[in-house]
């Protein structure tokens, strides 16, 4: 019997389909179901925001970086800030440090809960979905309550944060961080013990720990492949080495792990943002003596931070004038996406979606 010819397909997915999570095209060549190369094809979300701040002041371009990662905003205000800090010799106040640390833990606990939930839709667990999404209410309200906004939050400034907490809101914080790990342990029996949920993302998309770093991956996606670093802890910043948290990491790099890594996460999310409230002390939240239009001496700094994502880097450089003379982001959800090229051959149409889903990407952030 002669060998079945293979009768490759070039499909199209996206990109406004929202398996693609967002405005990108994946060009899949199939045969039959089987995927035998993808092609991930960005830019569809570029607004040359990085060309834009070269046109504005150091302080107009926060409201520039919420637009990054619009599922995690916090940490591109904070990275972009202190940047300009070390370009600029700026003394954050601690207790604006503590107050950052908080807002970006919970942060990290609203974007991991938006990609627990995508992962729930992914394969098929819809409750999963909206039982992440209510847990992700719970901290956006926070949000809401701490600065007006629920998204875009413009909160982290050069030199500190935009105001102190509201009365009663670190309260309010106390009481939502103690339901949470509740709340976490329920989804984990629902999906992640889920024999379905198991079938679907368990060998899906295996990542080694070697090809994660040649690839460059960081965050959940390359600590669910057994990589154990975390900039929290391995270039430490803020008042993060007076926090004790542990950092979760998996064993077979697949969809399944990495989903897993950030569930955990957000356990010890909690664990960090308990102990920030009883550390943190009454103070000012402003660099004292900060100029009203900052114009750093001519120079360049780079700075970077553990973000959801992983490695979010920040490059400035200053020519004294009111306005950098250049901005770069180091994207860790570009690095990331680029390994679907890599993870998806070899796996069938529908495990195509939930290994995007897994890399987690947020294309504000890929594109820029």
């Amino acid at each position: 019997m002669s060998e079945p010819v293979m009768q490759e397909l070039v499909v199209n997915i996206g990109p406004s389909h929202p398996s693609t999570h967002g405005v990108c095209r994946v060009l899949a060549h199939v045969d039959g179901e089987v995927v035998t190369k993808v092609d991930p094809i960005i830019g569809y979300l570029h607004r040359g925001i990085e060309k834009m701040c070269e046109n504005r002041t150091y302080l107009q371009i926060v409201p520039l970086t919420d637009r990054l990662d619009y599922v995690g905003s916090m940490y591109a205000n904070w990275a972009y800030c202190r940047a300009v800090e070390r370009l600029a010799g700026i003394r954050v106040p601690e207790r604006a440090e503590y107050l950052r640390v908080i807002t970006c833990e919970l942060q990290r606990i609203a974007s991991h809960m938006m990609s627990i939930g995508s992962s729930g839709a992914d394969t098929g667990a819809f409750t999963q979905f909206v039982w992440a999404f209510d847990a992700r209410e719970k901290v956006v309200e926070l949000f809401e309550e701490l600065c007006g906004a629920r998204l875009t939050y413009n909160y982290v400034r050069p030199g500190g944060v935009s105001r102190d907490l509201p009365e009663g809101w670190v309260d309010s914080c106390r009481s939502v961080i103690a339901e949470l790990p509740r709340l976490f342990t329920e989804m984990d029996k629902l999906f992640f013990q889920n024999v379905i949920a198991k079938g679907r993302m368990k060998g899906v998309g295996v990542l080694s720990a070697a090809d994660a770093v040649a690839w460059g991956a960081s965050g959940p996606c390359a600590r669910g492949s057994g990589v154990v670093w975390d900039l929290r802890k391995d270039d430490p910043y803020s008042v993060y080495p007076r926090l004790d948290f542990e950092i979760p990491v998996g064993e077979r790099g697949d969809a399944y792990d990495r989903a897993k890594c950030r569930l955990a996460e957000a356990y010890e999310s909690c664990r960090i943002i308990s102990q920030a409230l009883d550390q943190m002390e009454p103070g000012p939240v402003k660099a004292e003596g900060f100029p009203r239009l900052l114009a750093p001496k001519p120079g360049d700094a780079y700075d970077h931070i553990e973000s959801a994502r992983g490695s979010l880097g920040v490059y400035v450089v200053s020519d004294g004038s009111p306005r950098p003379y250049r901005v770069k982001f180091r994207s860790p959800a570009f690095c990331n996406l680029a390994l679907l090229k890599l993870l998806a051959p070899g796996h069938t149409v529908s495990d195509l979606v939930v290994i995007l889903g897994s890399l987690d990407p947020v294309f504000g952030e890929v594109d820029r």
